[in-house]
């Protein structure tokens, strides 16, 4: 049994703001680095991106993140590119739980010259295990440490449900 706890209409609404707290914090700069944690961390992006490129005239650049999540010493890649300059970053994740997936993925993002990183998340679970600090959150959920929210894609609708 499951709950629906955000419907696919407030989650088009929670990007919708996100995209504009996004273009807010890049006003100085005239190109918007977004970097979505794959797999559903990405597809969020993708939401953000399109909103971005309607209401921006900013160039905008979307690329990924890929790890293992239960192991992200052994498997970790990105498609960014070493030999551009990026200014900065916008970090995209679903759901965040204990911080571990984002801490890794900020490391991941040190490689790079950036001059600033933000991270952005569509729920936070306030369940953090690891010293990560969320700069622009859709929702916050208050739920048991035993439960697991997940975002589920279905027939190209989007809910976040809570197990």
């Amino acid at each position: 049994m499951h709950n629906i706890v955000v419907n696919h209409s407030k989650i088009i609404r929670i990007c919708n703001r996100l995209a504009y707290q996004i273009i807010e914090n890049s006003q100085n700069n005239e190109f918007i680095l977004v970097v979505g944690i794959k797999e559903k961390g990405f597809k969020i992006s993708n939401i953000i991106v399109d909103r971005l490129t309607k209401i921006s005239t900013k160039k905008i650049e979307l690329k990924y993140i890929d790890l293992d999540k239960s192991n992200p010493k052994k498997y970790i890649k990105s498609d960014l590119d070493y030999s551009k300059k990026y200014e900065k970053v916008f970090l995209i994740d679903d759901v965040l739980n204990t911080g571990k997936t984002l801490m890794y993925s900020v490391n991941k993002l040190l490689e790079y010259d950036f001059n600033s990183i933000k991270t952005v998340v569509l729920i936070d679970r306030n369940h953090k295990k690891f010293p990560v600090k969320v700069d622009f959150k859709g929702i916050s959920l208050s739920t048991n440490f035993d439960d697991t929210v997940k975002l589920n894609f279905k027939k190209n609708k989007l809910e976040a449900i809570i197990i």
